[in-house]
């Protein structure tokens, strides 16, 4: 058995990439396999044998690049293997809803085994739902009123009617979609619970946490730090050593969550007695929110990543729904045990970024990069996507090339042609292939190759044609004394 947890990159670029391979990772735990999320192109990254060895999907929210594949998959599971299968869906309760709303266009209608009917097919043939996390104690529920008339009600986990003084049901007048109102007896506010509370309340939520377990791991959803306004978890997966956390997209930023569970707003100017006695508003449900989050899941929030390694989201700046780079000073992360994904086409960090198709192994509380039979250091002092390749720079006296840096951004001069903001130092920039690392090129008439028997190559063009050179690999070896061996 393989020691720690191992994560292949399937994709870490966001729905608006020219790249093009959204979010998705392989996650391998003992002999168990999962997919968390499934925006990167399944079929293409893993192909259709090894889809067939995938042991369940873990989604982390409804967003199109965390879950395009998803409905592709659970055809293939029921038409294109050799006996008819579900695809087990692992998330929470109501990010299970999104996912079925979602995906009955595509999963819900067919056409009957002889072609000659259009036939209904229900949404339980092609998934198995398991759900992690908490199930909520109230719900929004349509009532059948008789004479094809309905009215939207809220209930407990009981069934009983919840009266309008404990809880609304708030429709939209822009989309039409209820949300809930709730009163909460500690701080006597109205708030929309799924914001406010974390799963850990009792006041909305079960007991029962819903743990996922396997041989050796559990896999379990947080949600306390996740703000991205879909409904959405981050996953976070435990061994006897290891503990990893996804942290999904979110805007991770712990001066905006004290302000979310100290500010109290103003409620709406609805006539109190009308307001009091409403089980449905039409309107908007902020005009009626008092406070955002609890300072329960404030807590829990700040505290929610310690002692874990982490594959948290990443953006440039203003992403609002993302956690910008220069707000990861405000973030509770730890910058040695925090690999970003989800960055732009072109993104500068001094973080450890990811990218597609590179695997990472957790041991204990470290990470290191799977190349080859090798485990390597993350070692760099900066890392740089662009036009879809990866660059690591070490910092060097020498170097060729200096990082400078504007509105908390940084950047290179050379490859934007000019030097705005201070310079913060000077690097030595390499090519990452495969994990190796070469010098960067500046020609544009010269690339590297990887060949069949795993060496790297400088292919350069010349008047007769091309050429092409077994080059050195520059990274450190494991274990090696000097920075590049």
């Amino acid at each position: 058995m393989t020691e720690g947890i191992t994560v292949r990159i399937l994709g870490d670029f966001g729905p608006f990439s020219r790249i093009g391979k959204s979010i998705g990772y392989l996650l391998d735990i003992g002999d168990c396999r999962y997919l968390i999320d499934c925006g990167a192109p399944l079929f293409q990254q893993i192909g259709g044998h090894g889809l067939r060895n995938i042991n369940g999907v873990i989604i982390t929210h409804c967003h199109e690049d965390h879950k395009r594949w998803f409905t592709d998959f659970a055809l293939f599971k029921k038409y294109a293997l050799d006996r008819s299968d579900k695809v087990l869906l692992i998330t929470s309760e109501s990010v299970h809803e999104d996912v079925m709303v979602s995906s009955i266009p595509a999963l819900g209608r067919s056409l009957s085994p002889d072609s000659e009917k259009v036939i209904d097919i229900p949404y339980d043939e092609f998934v198995e739902r398991r759900i992690i996390g908490p199930k909520a104690k109230y719900r929004i529920t349509v009532q059948d009123e008789g004479m094809g008339r309905t009215r939207m009600i809220i209930t407990d986990s009981l069934g009983n009617i919840v009266g309008p003084d404990k809880a609304k049901v708030v429709i939209s007048l822009k989309t039409g979609r209820p949300r809930m109102l709730f009163k909460d007896p500690h701080y006597g506010e109205w708030v929309e619970p799924e914001s406010f509370y974390p799963f850990s309340s009792n006041v909305f939520y079960e007991e029962e946490n819903n743990i996922c377990a396997g041989p050796g791991f559990t896999i379990d959803a947080i949600k306390s730090p996740v703000w991205h306004g879909v409904s959405g978890i981050g996953i976070k997966v435990r061994t006897n050593g290891e503990t990893l956390i996804f942290g999904s997209d979110t805007c991770h930023d712990e001066k905006l969550w004290k302000r979310l569970c100290s500010k109290k707003k103003r409620a709406s100017n609805m006539q109190e007695k009308d307001f009091e006695a409403s089980p449905v508003i039409y309107g908007d449900i902020n005009d009626y929110i008092e406070r955002c989050w609890s300072e329960e899941r404030y807590k829990e929030a700040v505290n929610a990543f310690a002692g874990a390694v982490v594959i948290h989201d990443v953006y440039s700046q203003k992403s609002i729904v993302h956690t910008d780079y220069e707000k990861l000073k405000n973030t509770s992360l730890r910058k040695e045990t925090s690999i970003l994904t989800h960055s732009a086409d072109r993104m500068t960090s001094e973080w450890v970024l990811c990218d597609a198709d590179k695997s990472f192994r957790i041991i204990g509380g470290n990470f290191f990069e799977i190349v080859g039979e090798d485990l390597y250091a993350m070692d760099a002092d900066v890392y740089h996507k662009e036009k879809g390749k990866f660059f690591a720079g070490y910092r060097s006296g020498n170097g060729k090339y200096t990082l400078y840096e504007k509105d908390g951004l940084l950047m290179f001069a050379s490859f934007n042609g000019s030097e705005t903001g201070p310079p913060l130092y000077k690097v030595d920039l390499y090519e990452d292939v495969s994990g190796q690392y070469f010098p960067k090129i500046e020609r544009e008439d010269a690339f590297y190759r990887k060949r069949s028997d795993g060496r790297v190559e400088l292919v350069e063009s010349t008047e007769g044609g091309s050429t092409g050179r077994i080059v050195e690999n520059h990274r450190k070896k494991p274990g090696s004394a000097d920075r590049r061996g």
